[in-house]
């Protein structure tokens, strides 16, 4: 619940900018100290509700300051709001840059600078994937790793648009004509690609980023699929296939946790729930915990009741879901009104693109990992940033102890099993273990998750118990993402998820005649 003083500012804080609260709070000294530090947590937590959207946060690299070309993983990334304000007037609207029947255009002409800067970048670095050229990298996909270079040419990158596509893809026209076959199987999806990019940089509103309030008590959720959730949880309608695209992308990371955890989970024990007994054990521990029985509690000093304490929900090698905004992680609290949370960003690259928002505090002893909290995100939600390895601050037990009631950890596409990064999980996984908490990963393909799921067999074979078999995540984004460093990976943010826990050795007593 909010509280009182801050319900009554509420109604100013709406109708005044970030400077003009600032300077009120100046001319008029401390009696308005409330309203500047409010309006300051305000501006942090309306993300979603500006429709306008320019440009896009920029992709971000796999866990770790590993740079190598293999470690790079560049897609189309999320739409980053701006706040600025007139001290004259109101802010006009910027003017829309391309209409809705126009966003089909070639990355070398695009209108957009942005997406022109992507097209040199892949001109640089991607390379020609016709079979006359000898292999450059490792496969990032099943395709890729079955098509064997036999060819006797030297590397070549990309250089030829295809007209269809509009996505530099082979050296040449006559290769990309050679190769045109191979090159249908993922032109629609490429030209699809094209115009949700040029979609999220045309200047448009973006009603599907308007996100539902508080779900009612007497309203319970279906999570069948992306249509019920979204009917059920009170969102405006979304008629619009490019729009649903867009919403998902920002929405299948707190659904995607969430699907897993709730009551009304689509996953289960049933026969093609993909929900092993082992993974009912340790889910239910924590919806036992999130979906508290009705304590008789108010508002009032007679309503106070002992609560429970926050589940923590661990993201470990957060990169491009620590800078969401924040209406987006609220979301998940919305699933469960009942509970509160503790989000915990994890990982060196937690905060990369925010040093202007959230500049790093020093690492003190009272706070010696320099993290970043944001403690009034909502009533029930708190969310912390820390710029560390998980090890490291496991090694510290700095978050212990770990409760399988109120703990759980979640890896966004961690690339456990990329040549890459794989290196910088191998202290992390073992520790995970010990702990005896529900791990959620997810992977951007199936061949993604395939190779996550064999690279932790490899390191800690029967050490773990399955929790959730792999398969295509319910709750995954609808919107593909391109690879900017090979223009043939596609993969989609969430597509397949799973979990996996550390084993227990339960004891079991013998009666010695």
């Amino acid at each position: 619940m909010a509280l009182p003083v801050d319900m009554a500012v509420r109604p100013a804080l709406s109708r005044l900018c970030a400077r003009c609260s600032i300077s009120v709070a100046r001319q008029n000294g401390p009696s308005n100290r409330l309203l500047q530090s409010a309006q300051q947590r305000l501006l942090h937590g309306r993300s979603s509700h500006i429709r306008q959207t320019q440009g896009s946060r920029q992709s971000i690299l796999r866990p770790g300051n590993n740079t190598s070309a293999d470690a790079r993983r560049l897609v189309s990334g999320f739409p980053q709001p701006s706040f600025t304000s007139s001290r004259n007037g109101p802010e006009e609207p910027p003017k829309r840059v391309l209409a809705e029947d126009d966003l089909f255009h070639s990355f070398t002409n695009s209108p957009i600078p942005e997406i022109r800067r992507r097209a040199a970048f892949m001109r640089q670095n991607a390379y020609c994937p016709h079979p006359d050229h000898h292999s450059t990298r490792l496969p990032e996909s099943a395709s890729g790793q079955a098509v064997s270079a036999t060819g006797n040419l030297p590397p070549a990158h990309v250089d030829f648009e295809c007209p269809d596509c509009g996505i530099p893809v082979y050296c040449s026209k006559e290769h990309w004509q050679d190769d045109y076959e191979a090159h249908l199987e993922i032109c629609d999806t490429l030209r699809q690609i094209n115009e949700d990019d040029h979609d999220l940089r045309s200047g448009r509103f973006f009603p599907e980023f308007e996100y539902a309030g508080p779900q009612m008590e007497e309203s319970l959720v279906n999570m069948t699929n992306w249509d019920t959730l979204l009917y059920t949880r009170g969102f405006n309608a979304i008629n619009d296939d490019r729009s649903m695209r867009q919403a998902t992308r920002l929405l299948t990371y707190p659904l995607t946790i969430g699907s897993i955890l709730h009551e009304l989970s689509p996953y289960g024990i049933q026969k093609g729930g993909r929900l092993t007994l082992e993974g009912l054990k340790s889910f239910s521990a924590l919806r036992y915990t999130m979906h508290p029985p009705k304590s008789g509690g108010g508002s009032d000093v007679k309503g106070l009741r002992l609560e429970a304490p926050p589940v923590r929900l661990f993201i470990l090698g957060a990169r491009a879901e620590s800078s969401l905004p924040r209406d987006v992680w609220v979301q998940l609290a919305h699933l469960f009104p009942m509970s509160r949370f503790h989000l915990i960003f994890i990982g060196p690259e937690s905060m990369a693109n925010r040093d202007d928002e959230f500049p790093l505090p020093p690492r003190t002893p009272a706070n010696p990992f320099g993290a970043v909290a944001e403690d009034r995100v909502w009533p029930t939600m708190k969310i912390s940033t820390i710029v560390d390895y998980y090890h490291t601050i496991h090694k510290a037990g700095h978050f212990y102890p770990y409760d399988p009631y109120f703990d759980c950890f979640v890896m966004f596409h961690p690339g456990l099993g990329h040549p890459a990064s794989s290196h910088e999980w191998e202290e992390t996984v073992p520790l995970l273990l010990e702990t005896k908490a529900p791990v959620i990963v997810t992977g951007y393909t199936q061949y993604d998750m395939e190779r996550d799921i064999d690279w932790v067999n490899k390191k800690a074979a029967g050490e773990f118990d399955i929790l959730m078999e792999p398969g295509e995540n319910t709750f995954r984004s609808l919107r593909w993402d391109l690879n900017d460093m090979d223009p043939q990976d596609i993969s989609a943010g969430n597509w397949g998820v799973w979990a996996f826990r550390g084993k227990r050795y339960e004891a079991t007593r013998k009666d010695v005649e």
